[in-house]
């Protein structure tokens, strides 16, 4: 048996729960959700597959993004929740052998972003909020970072992890990271409307910071748009759309709108991934739906 999630807080959270309910030895798969959705990742039965799209391969699968949704009968859990470990928490009842109930309380409020000014201002002072950050998708040799992550979490309360030398230090990189990043947002963000626009491609290496900050920046938009490549090969480009969690007049559903363009997500924030060479013709559809729908 084998989990597959994704590498985010809510995908990490997802593993320390399912580790201990089904009582997994064998190593996280860890898969972004758009290689999920070009049929690029190899399930198998056995499979417990959470906080991604469906695979009907799969013999578990916890979920509660809007667009993945499904018609099909399937084994585990399908609901619009915070994060999908609250899904997992719920569905497994008292199996807990630990009290989880204040990391899944933390990991609702990080994935659907429910955090006040001072927060994002101040990520050192929320130790799961400055743990959240230190977990990046961007590349495959993280992973033994993820795993780690994976293992303290289930064993050790949040004081204790973030005592764990590398975590330490991943969080001192993220405070710095955050510092250069607030200026990089002023620099690469174009306002249009009530949409603010954050384009990271002239970098060549993409930067990593506070993915909740561009909303105190600009506080008179009510949605953001992030465009980044992929990889260093450039020959794919990953769009972001976020509601503004402090000015929530977006009338837009994110996920169902990013559909369209080869991604997915939740009613307040998605992404897509296309080809470079469909940049010219999806960026601007996007933002034009944005802001015929944000005046």
């Amino acid at each position: 048996m084998r989990i597959v999630t994704r590498p985010d807080f809510d995908g990490v959270v997802c593993a320390v729960l399912l580790r201990e309910a089904e009582n997994i030895s064998e190593p996280v798969k860890w898969v972004e959700p758009n290689d999920m959705q070009m049929g690029l990742v190899d399930i198998r039965e056995g499979d417990i597959i959470a906080n991604l799209p469906f695979n009907e391969k799969c013999t578990l699968w916890f979920d509660h993004h809007y667009t993945n949704k499904t018609d099909k009968p399937f084994q585990g859990a399908f609901t619009i929740s915070p994060s999908a470990a609250r899904i997992i928490f719920e569905y497994y009842g008292n199996r807990w052998k630990r009290d989880y109930r204040e990391l899944i309380k933390e990991t609702d409020r990080i994935d659907s972003a429910d955090l006040s000014l001072t927060e994002v201002l101040h990520p050192e002072n929320n130790p799961y909020l400055l743990l959240s950050m230190t977990i990046t998708g961007f590349s495959e040799l993280d992973e033994r970072y993820w795993n780690r992550l994976v293992d303290l979490l289930g064993k050790f309360p949040i004081q204790s992890v973030k005592c764990d030398p590398e975590v330490e230090k991943r969080c001192a990189d993220v405070i710095e990271q955050n510092r250069r990043y607030k200026k990089i947002l002023q620099k690469n963000t174009q306002i249009k409307g009530r949409v603010s626009i954050t384009d990271l491609r002239p970098f060549d290496k993409t930067p990593v910071g506070n993915r909740f900050l561009v909303y105190s920046l600009f506080p008179e938009t009510v949605v953001n748009v992030r465009i980044r490549y992929q990889n260093d090969n450039r020959e794919k480009i990953v769009v972001g759309v976020g509601h503004s969690i402090f000015n929530r007049n977006c009338n837009v559903n994110v996920g169902a709108m990013l559909s369209r363009f080869n991604g997915g997500g939740h009613g307040g924030a998605g992404s897509c991934t296309f080809p470079a060479g469909l940049a010219e013709r999806y960026i601007p559809e996007i933002i034009d739906i944005l802001l015929r729908n944000c005046e």
